[in-house]
């Protein structure tokens, strides 16, 4: 019996590390409060990982960004503020040669029924982790899409255009 305790102990303490990378997920809402899927974000090592699940997009390709609050209050998603950057000057634009905003993702592709699934990464943002891009600081982000393809180079937004779905990311 002994024997037995101390291993119980390290057991215990080796469980929490089983458990899996910190995630969160999130509804993802249209201009009038309706739901058009969910998004999930995992902490990686160097970055975070986000499935987006999307309904209701008109077909084709469409801007994808980490906005600065998480307010999607206004139907216009303008009260999620801008996109998600840690330096000024802000370079937008993942093919930017200036760098990049911490907000910056790839594009979200909408097939001609309207759904969208997409897996990205990046590692210019981490959930709570200390350093670039928290996404679940103390006023939290949102995870914005554009009507209109992002370039990854036109300042300040690459032409995406209008916000058409917002999800907002905070701690629970």
């Amino acid at each position: 019996m002994r024997r037995l305790l101390p291993a119980l102990a390290i057991a215990a303490i080796a469980l929490p590390a089983l458990a899996g990378p910190a995630s969160v997920t999130v509804p993802i809402l249209g201009p009038q409060g309706q739901a058009m899927g969910s998004a999930t974000l995992t902490e990686g090592p160097r970055g975070v990982l986000v499935r987006v699940e999307a309904k209701g997009l008109t077909p084709g390709w469409h801007g994808l960004h980490f906005h600065e609050k998480a307010d999607c209050s206004s139907a216009d998603f303008k009260s999620a503020g801008g996109h998600m950057h840690d330096a000024m000057p802000v370079a937008h634009g993942l093919l930017n040669p200036a760098a990049n905003e911490t907000g910056d993702l790839p594009n979200l592709f909408a097939g001609a029924d309207g759904v969208a699934n997409a897996e990205v990464f990046s590692t210019l943002v981490s959930l709570g982790a200390e350093g670039r891009g928290r996404l679940l600081d103390a006023d939290g982000s949102a995870l914005v899409i554009h009507a209109s393809p992002d370039d990854h180079l036109t300042q300040p937004i690459g032409g995406a255009g209008a916000r058409v779905a917002c999800a907002v990311i905070k701690a629970p």
